[in-house]
């Protein structure tokens, strides 16, 4: 190895002095002060460890210092003269027992769980594993070769300057959001409106273009899929695939610099991306992120060590009963994050509040939650992560959606989580879907989850706005492709096409794919705006995924995480103008009218303002009794729905919910009085029609009116209504 001095001059890097001071165990990762950087991190099993300088590049190592401890599990150190801009990685020494689940190899270069800057760019090779080829489970088999030269490293980063972008982040009552689920790229880069060089980065999302688009459909929140920092999994780079949807993070401190239009420059990632979100804060957009801490990147024992499984793997991991020589795989990815250790559940907390101090986002959405509260006999509602995450001050005002299903025993948890969480209700999507394709669900069924499915989470003071309701996300068809494909159409990733949901809920109404059949065009376009509008309109919070206000199709496939390309972009060249306007004025009837966006129980009971008050009605205008509930054989039905108004102090003016799935049209008997057309999903009727006592419902549609108040009401309280 050259000199320090020699190597120095050759690369510009400064010298640092070579004495190692014992600093402090925290805060853990790499943080300047006091004219150098102290450094800690986590293992309880390492004998030592060590810390690895490299040049500016990390193509050359520098010197290496053995880290102070360990203090409680932390190894630490402080280096004088080091600052911003230094790269590291470490190396751990323990022992390499792989049936005990100890995995330690100090010939492999470690990335810092830590690490808020992110330099080199990864190449799957042998060197990354940790074992002989072949031989994961032999404890003679620990490879020795060396995988500096191709691993990742972390770069110190300097302070962030300027104010944090949550001090400009609207704080929206939960009752007015409105989810617009999206991928960075995916949603830009196709976008002729945006500029080219911004096209498919963070920057574009802040761009006058896309942000006239999100004000102009009301959307409120927008929810990222993953932007940590991701790998893309072996078995898709052996086939030239990319990981285009993220769920696969290595660097859980850092923005993905795939997304940003300096890749190669750390520090301006981290900048692009504050600067976005202070951008959409500024226009009253609210920014979520989509978080993967179930599983890292290093996948099952026969994955890389680069960074967890090398530091502690046994620790780090959840380790399967009764055979520690393998992960347990309860997040179907190969390896489970095991929160119930105190370090990996501060890791992420300590990562979330990153996020928000630093970063400024205004909550997550946590894939495969139930793993954050996986305990030794299953999930616990009350386990301790979710006892950090409720009393942590910096967290509290912030979103917390949960996917409330995993790949272990007993994973379907909806409604089962604690205090403020949000949780996809995918009852919700099957209830929507399976009444508008083929009236296979009753009207009792999907008046209960119009209704925020309260059987699910009416308990433990949780809100009606608990239940995130969608009918489609990323995972699955496009609500285009809901009624143009019965079967999935997934070859182009490679397997197959086994992979993806089998069997999801759908109807080709006649033809597999495009149709230029006039009736099957008709019959997939009212059914495609009448869940739109059952979404829309529901009590809850709406999920609205990106494309689906376009008409956006992925060739009928349901599982394009590989699909980089315009399969999985949205397709701006040939949008839906007229169902664009129909998502943007339904979300408009529902940000005025109070019943539909109460955060309180629907009351069926009289005199009650504390609430709004909803009767349900069969086409004969008669109160629907337990027997109308039970009938299979009628599907139309009206939800009225007598608003009470928090703004103004008093009552709204009635709103009618009126839903057809039959296939014809239908007269349904209103009460006495006149109504106006509010929204008709089938564009049959006008908007701000004049109705007396019948509506003559259309084939296949949700048509909502409103009360009109009389004359006499009117001039003594114009916010009365007359019944």
């Amino acid at each position: 190895m050259p000199s320090l001095a020699d190597t120095a001059a050759m690369t510009g890097q400064p010298a640092r002095p070579k004495t190692l001071l014992a600093g402090r165990h925290e805060p853990l990762g790499a943080q300047p002060r006091d004219g150098g950087v102290n450094f800690a991190v986590f293992s309880d099993h390492a004998w030592h460890i060590e810390l690895c300088l490299f040049d500016r590049t990390g193509g050359t190592e520098l010197e290496r210092h053995k880290l102070f401890g360990p203090h409680d599990g932390v190894y630490h150190g402080f280096l004088p003269g080091a600052a911003a801009g230094t790269v590291y990685g470490l190396r751990a020494y323990g022992p390499y027992r792989p049936q005990a689940g100890h995995r330690f190899n100090p010939n492999k270069l470690l990335l810092d769980p830590y690490a808020r800057e992110i330099v080199g760019r990864f190449q799957w090779h042998a060197w990354h594993l940790g074992y002989s080829a072949g031989q994961p489970q032999d404890p003679l088999g620990c490879d020795s070769q060396d995988n500096a030269a191709l691993s990742l490293k972390a770069r110190v980063a300097a302070p962030l300057s300027g104010p944090s972008p949550r001090a400009s982040a609207p704080r929206l009552a939960p009752a007015n959001v409105v989810l617009y689920e999206l991928n960075v790229k995916g949603f830009s880069i196709a976008n002729q409106a945006i500029p080219a060089e911004l096209r498919g980065s963070f920057s574009a999302l802040a761009h006058p273009a896309a942000v006239a688009h999100f004000k102009a459909l009301g959307v409120t929140t927008l929810s990222l899929l993953p932007v940590q920092f991701w790998l893309d999994e072996a078995a898709l780079a052996a086939r030239g695939m990319r990981n285009y949807w993220g769920y696969n993070t290595l660097g859980f401190f850092f923005p993905d610099p795939r997304l940003a239009r300096q890749p190669d420059d750390p520090s301006a990632v981290v900048a692009e991306f504050r600067t976005m979100v202070t951008e959409l804060h500024r226009q009253g957009l609210e920014v979520v992120l989509d978080v993967v801490y179930n599983h890292s990147a290093e996948g099952d024992e026969t994955g890389p060590t680069l960074s967890f499984r090398g530091l502690d793997n046994a620790s780090w991991y959840r380790q399967a009963h009764g055979n520690p020589g393998h992960c347990e795989n309860l997040s179907g990815c190969g390896n489970t994050l095991n929160t119930e250790h105190p370090q990996v559940s501060r890791f992420v907390l300590d990562s979330l509040r990153y996020w928000v101090q630093e970063l400024g986002v205004d909550g997550f959405r946590f894939d495969l939650a139930p793993v954050l509260g996986r305990l030794q006999h299953g999930f616990d509602p009350q386990a301790g992560f979710f006892a950090g995450l409720r009393q942590d001050p910096v967290l509290a005002g912030v979103h917390l959606i949960a996917e409330p299903w995993d790949a272990g025993p007993d994973g379907y948890q909806l409604g089962h989580f604690p205090g403020r969480f949000l949780e996809w209700n995918d009852k919700f999507r099957d209830t929507v879907r399976g009444y508008w394709l083929h009236q296979s669900v009753g009207r009792g069924e999907l008046a209960q989850r119009f209704t925020a499915s309260s059987h699910q989470f009416r308990r433990h003071q949780r809100r009606p706005t608990a239940s995130v309701n969608f009918v489609a996300a990323h995972d699955g068809f496009t609500l285009a492709d809901v009624v143009r494909y019965n079967q999935r159409h997934n070859l182009l990733n490679g397997e197959h096409n086994r992979d993806g949901r089998e069997g999801e809920l759908s109807y080709n109404f006649g033809a597999e794919g495009p149709s230029s059949d006039p009736a099957i065009h008709l019959a997939r376009e009212r059914v495609v705006r009448a869940m739109l509008a059952t979404l829309l309109l529901a009590q809850g919070t709406p999920m609205l995924c990106a494309g689906d206000e376009l008409g956006n199709s992925q060739q009928g496939n349901n599982n394009a995480y590989c699909q980089d390309n315009p399969i999985g972009w949205l397709d701006w060249a040939h949008p839906d103008p007229a169902l664009r306007q129909f998502v943007a004025d339904a979300i408009t009837l529902r940000h005025s009218e109070p019943g539909l966006r109460s955060n309180a129980w629907a009351s069926t009971r009289p005199g009650d303002d504390s609430a709004p008050g909803l009767r349900w009605f069969n086409p004969r205008g008669q109160e629907m009794q337990p027997h109308d509930w039970h009938n299979l054989t009628e599907h139309a039905f009206g939800c009225h729905i007598a608003g009470y108004s928090t703004d103004t102090g008093g009552p709204h003016p009635p709103l009618m919910i009126v839903f057809n799935a039959a296939p014809r049209q239908f007269p349904f008997a209103l009460e006495a009085g006149q109504w106006l057309v509010a929204l008709d999903s089938s564009a049959t009727l006008a908007p701000q029609t004049m109705l007396e006592r019948e509506l003559l419902l259309p084939a296949r549609s949700l048509v909502a009116v409103r009360r009109v108040a009389s004359r006499a009401a009117a001039s003594a309280d114009p916010n009365s209504a007359t019944d």
